[in-house]
C-alpha cells in the first residue's frame, strides 16, 4: 500500500544546485513549480496546492523561479522532482517552449505533468492544462468597455499594456480577446500589435508589475495624450498605469480594465481605479491539479479537458461596480468574497 504522508507544503525560490526541502518518497511526492513565489497569484496557487495535498495525503514540494522568465530554475526544479521519484507536478511555465525538453524527460519517468494558467508550447507536451480561458477573460473586459463607451457616447483611444516582448500565450490571448470584445479586427490572433485600427494609441510592456505599468503608461501618454481607455495584462500593471494617469491629471477621464481578480485588484474596482476586471481562480486550479495527480498515482486516471476545449477551463468572472447592458457581471462585494478562490 502507498504510504500516506502529510503535505509539507514547503516553498522554495530555487537557486541552481539547491534542493527544495526534505525529500518525500516516490509516489508520495507531487510538485508545484510557479513562475515566482512573490506574485500574490502564485501565493494563492500554492495555498490551494497545500490544502489539497493535505486532503489527498501526499507531500507537496514547491519551487519557484527568482523572477518571471526564469526558465533555468524551473528546469532545475523538474530535475529535483525527478530525483525524488515524484509521481507528477504542476507548472506555470516561465518559457512555454524552452521547458518542453525537461517535461519530456519527466515523462520518461512516467510522471504526470499539468500546466497551470499558462500552456506549454506545444500544449500537448503536458498531459493537461488547467487554466482560465484567457481569451474569454480578455473578451469580457473588451465587451464591457465597448458597452460603456457606447453608452457614454465616447470615442476610444486605447493604450495596450501587455506583458513582455516574448508574446507568451497568456499575454497574446488576453490582448487579442480584449480587442475582439471591443470589436477591433485583430489580424493574426496569435500575434500582438499587428492590428491597424486607429482607435489604438499603442502597445507597451509592463512585465506584469506595478513599476512596469507606470513606465509603460508614461511612455504611451508621451506619444498620445488623448488616451482614455487602458487595457492591462494584470492588476499590478493596472495599479501602475493609474499612478501615471494620476500624475498626469488624467485618472478621472480614463477607464482602466484588467484581468486577475485578486483581492487588491477587486479593492481597486471598489475604489474606481479599475473599471472592470476578469477574475481567475488560481486556488481552484491548484486544487484540481493536485487532485488529478493523486488520482493518477492511485489508478492511472488521466485528467480530461473541458468539452469543446483543449484544456480544463477553471472559469472566469467579470467584476465591476459599473454594470453594462448585455454583459453579465458580479459586483466588488461578491468579488471580495471570492477573490482568487
Amino acid at each position: 500500500m502507498r504510504r500516506k504522508m502529510l503535505a509539507a507544503g514547503c516553498a522554495v525560490t530555487l537557486v541552481l544546485g539547491t534542493a527544495a526541502c526534505n525529500r518525500g518518497t516516490g509516489e508520495d511526492v507531487v510538485g508545484l513549480i510557479t513562475k515566482t513565489d512573490t506574485n500574490p497569484f502564485f501565493v494563492q496557487m500554492r495555498k490551494g496546492a497545500q490544502s489539497e495535498a493535505k486532503t489527498q495525503g501526499v507531500e507537496l514540494q514547491s519551487f519557484a523561479g527568482k523572477q518571471d522568465g526564469d526558465n533555468e530554475a524551473q528546469v532545475q526544479a523538474i530535475e529535483n522532482l525527478m530525483s525524488f521519484g515524484a509521481k507528477g507536478f504542476l507548472i506555470t511555465p516561465n518559457d512555454s517552449k524552452a521547458i518542453v525538453p525537461s517535461i519530456d524527460k519527466a515523462h520518461e519517468q512516467d510522471m504526470l505533468v499539468i500546466a497551470l494558467d499558462t500552456p506549454v508550447d506545444p500544449p500537448n507536451a503536458a498531459d493537461a492544462t488547467f487554466a482560465t480561458d484567457n481569451y474569454q477573460a480578455g473578451k469580457l473586459i473588451g465587451q464591457w468597455a465597448k458597452a460603456k463607451f457606447a453608452k457614454d457616447g465616447k470615442q476610444a483611444r486605447i493604450a495596450m499594456l501587455d506583458l513582455n516582448a516574448n508574446q507568451v500565450s497568456v499575454d497574446v490571448k488576453r490582448d487579442q480577446g480584449f480587442l475582439d470584445g471591443f470589436g477591433i479586427d485583430v489580424g493574426d490572433p496569435n500575434k500582438i500589435g499587428d492590428e491597424n485600427d486607429p482607435q489604438i494609441a499603442g502597445h507597451d510592456v509592463t512585465d506584469g508589475a506595478e513599476d512596469g505599468g507606470r513606465t509603460a503608461m508614461e511612455n504611451l501618454l508621451q506619444k498620445d495624450s488623448t488616451i482614455n481607455l487602458v487595457y492591462t495584462i494584470n492588476e499590478p500593471a493596472a495599479a501602475g498605469a493609474y499612478l501615471a494617469l494620476q500624475a498626469a491629471g488624467k485618472e478621472k477621464d480614463t477607464v482602466i480594465v484588467s484581468i486577475d481578480g485578486g483581492c487588491p485588484g477587486v479593492d481597486n474596482v471598489s475604489k474606481g481605479i479599475i473599471g472592470a476586471t476578469s477574475m481567475q481562480f488560481p486556488l481552484k486550479m491548484a486544487q484540481l491539479g493536485i487532485n488529478a495527480i493523486a488520482a493518477y498515482a492511485k489508478d492511472g486516471t488521466r485528467p480530461q479537458a473541458t468539452p469543446g476545449k483543449d484544456f480544463y477551463d477553471t472559469g472566469t468572472q467579470l467584476i465591476t461596480d459599473d454594470p453594462q447592458a448585455g454583459v453579465e457581471a458580479k459586483d466588488s462585494t461578491w468579488g471580495k468574497q471570492n477573490c482568487w478562490g
